[in-house]
């Protein structure tokens, strides 16, 4: 059995997903419908909206067990509940500020109780990662964390968030190595989504502001020159990486950007 754990982007904590070995698959296929591989528990972070959202709904929907982590306890608590009721797996709440190292090992905590002390999947990054480690270790998982397009190229107006990002990429690249001894692979995504974020900000840009964006998209992005939808272009790559077809993927930056950047 192994299970998955929280990926950090921002102070909120999202989701780790659980699965749970029978037969194996050669297609790498998870869920209540593949007999190979079906999930089993997780645990979420940042699941409260956009990309944490959508990845705790795809997650439920391959039939996982997840506990959903967020700091906004009101929305993270609707979105555990609404995948629930979608399931077919489950998913119950608990608030979460990766931002706080006491919060992140209350939070782990609860969830090595639930799932008798036994995580497969994790998404976060240092604190999460480090927790995550702790319940992984004897039997393995998958570390997924968030990077950004940002850690690629310059980001001019925003070395801060370029430097924070270019840091997820390399943590990550150097875990992989020194925890793959004990079977825990560990990647991080760098996805270019439409958000609620992403949407509050186009609502702030001027009729030439935002012309003069989607003129760089359409130049940028070379599949349909538009971010992406997170529910259908970034959950199954999520769902991938926390199932048994990327067992053998470790230390990588995977973009999932229509082509916006390329990773050399």
């Amino acid at each position: 059995m192994h299970r998955l754990a929280p990926v950090r982007g921002d102070r909120r904590c999202r989701t780790a997903t659980g699965w749970k070995r029978k037969a194996p698959r050669h297609d790498g296929g998870i869920g209540p419908r593949n007999p190979g591989w079906y999930a089993d528990r997780g645990h979420r972070r940042g699941a409260a909206q956009g990309i944490g959202a959508a990845t705790l709904r795809a997650y439920v929907a391959a039939g996982a067990d997840v506990a959903a982590l967020d700091v906004n306890a009101e929305a993270g608590s609707a979105a555990a509940g609404a995948a629930h009721a979608a399931g077919p797996g489950t998913a119950r709440f608990l608030r979460c500020d990766v931002g706080s190292r006491a919060s992140v090992e209350d939070a782990f905590g609860t969830v090595a109780d639930d799932f008798d002390g036994r995580l497969d999947v994790m998404k976060g990054t240092v604190y999460t990662n480090q927790s995550a480690f702790r319940l992984m270790r004897a039997h393995g998982g998958s570390i997924v964390n968030f990077t950004s397009g940002a850690a690629l190229k310059p980001y001019p107006r925003g070395a801060h968030y370029s430097a924070a990002k270019a840091a997820v990429a390399a943590w990550t690249r150097t875990v992989a190595r020194e925890w793959g001894r004990y079977d825990i692979r560990a990647n991080s995504v760098a996805p270019a989504m439409r958000t609620p974020m992403f949407e509050a900000y186009l609502a702030r840009l001027s009729p030439a502001g935002l012309e003069s964006l989607r003129t760089r998209h359409r130049e940028q992005i070379a599949l349909g020159g538009q971010l992406g939808n997170p529910e259908t272009d970034l959950a199954p790559v999520m769902v991938f990486l926390a199932g048994p077809g990327s067992r053998f993927i470790t230390g990588q930056i995977i973009p999932v950007n229509g082509g916006m950047e390329s990773v050399r």
